[in-house]
């Protein structure tokens, strides 16, 4: 083998997941070795030395990968772990990354097709799925809030100088949700339970221990959701459903007025009354600096 085709053998191998007692298979499961014992595989690339077997050696390798994927993702839903329950959420956070392991340089990617998944294997998080949804919806959105782009800011007097029917959109780090339950309320309880937790391991060395976390309840309640980013912090915002759908259409790149016209479809308020939230509404949106012109 080349370079390359040793560190593509390498990569497979270590990356293929462990059986149920969290050890390295002892057959190939990937198809790519046609199902041979891993034990005459590893040993066509990996030598063994005086303490370990090839296999062995490899398993280190094997186990100490999964172990670190398992961490962050455990790391990133915390919350939704509260909901499916501490046994539940392994058997799903294991399935999900059998089904996608990391492809990207960072583990910040990790979680990010968890929700289209979840939707196709619901029995994972058993009955409560909707919302364990939600959760997984919230989580994912605190991760693209905090580190997604910025662009220039707009002003209420620059917006104001582009028109009657100005075209606008939203930075990339506002995240819109529209969802089932106030799941914003229990994650931003276990994130702030996992900072706490997270600090206190640091101080005192007995509080790292693992955290036994206990399956909540929470009742239903339609919720629309903007999470932002704001001095390097991650912030909820709650929205009325027409501030929802004026904020989704701008996001897809409506114009203003198509979009306000929909957004209060349905509403009983006066246009009086609707004008002065709309003015409302874009003074708060300018002032967080959620307006920028569409990119080029």
């Amino acid at each position: 083998m080349n370079l390359e085709q040793l560190q593509r053998t390498m990569a497979a191998a270590v990356m293929q997941p462990l059986t149920d007692e969290e050890q390295m298979q002892a057959r190939d499961t990937t198809g790519r070795w046609n199902g041979r014992a891993m034990s005459e595989v590893v040993g066509e690339f990996i030598t063994p030395n005086s303490r370990l077997t090839a296999f062995e050696r490899l398993e280190i390798y094997n186990r100490q990968y999964w172990f670190r994927l398992q961490t962050a993702f455990t790391e990133d839903f915390p919350a939704l772990r509260a909901v499916v329950g501490s046994e539940r959420f392994d058997a799903l956070m294991n399935a999900y990354l059998a089904a996608h392991p990391s492809s990207s340089f960072t583990l910040r990617n990790l979680g990010w097709k968890l929700s289209a998944w979840l939707v196709q294997n619901s029995q994972y998080a058993g009955r409560r799925c909707k919302l364990a949804l939600d959760v997984a919806a919230v989580e994912w959105a605190c991760i693209e809030a905090f580190d997604s782009a910025e662009f220039p800011r707009l002003s209420l007097e620059e917006i104001a100088a582009m028109g009657a029917n100005p075209q606008l959109t939203l930075q990339p780090h506002v995240q819109l949700l529209a969802l089932d339950y106030p799941a914003d309320e229990l994650v931003l309880d276990m994130h702030r339970r996992q900072r706490r937790e997270s600090s206190e391991a640091g101080a005192r060395p007995e509080a790292a221990s693992e955290v036994d976390f206990t399956p909540l309840r929470l009742h239903k309640r339609p919720t629309w959701l903007a999470i932002h980013r704001a001095d390097y912090s991650v912030y909820y915002k709650l929205l009325s459903l027409p501030e929802y759908r004026t904020l989704s259409a701008l996001r897809a790149g409506n114009a203003l007025a198509e979009t306000l016209e929909q957004a209060f479809s349905g509403s009983r308020l006066s246009i009086v009354s609707q004008a002065q939230r709309v003015q409302q509404w874009f003074a708060t949106w300018a002032q967080l600096g959620w307006l920028v012109r569409p990119p080029l």
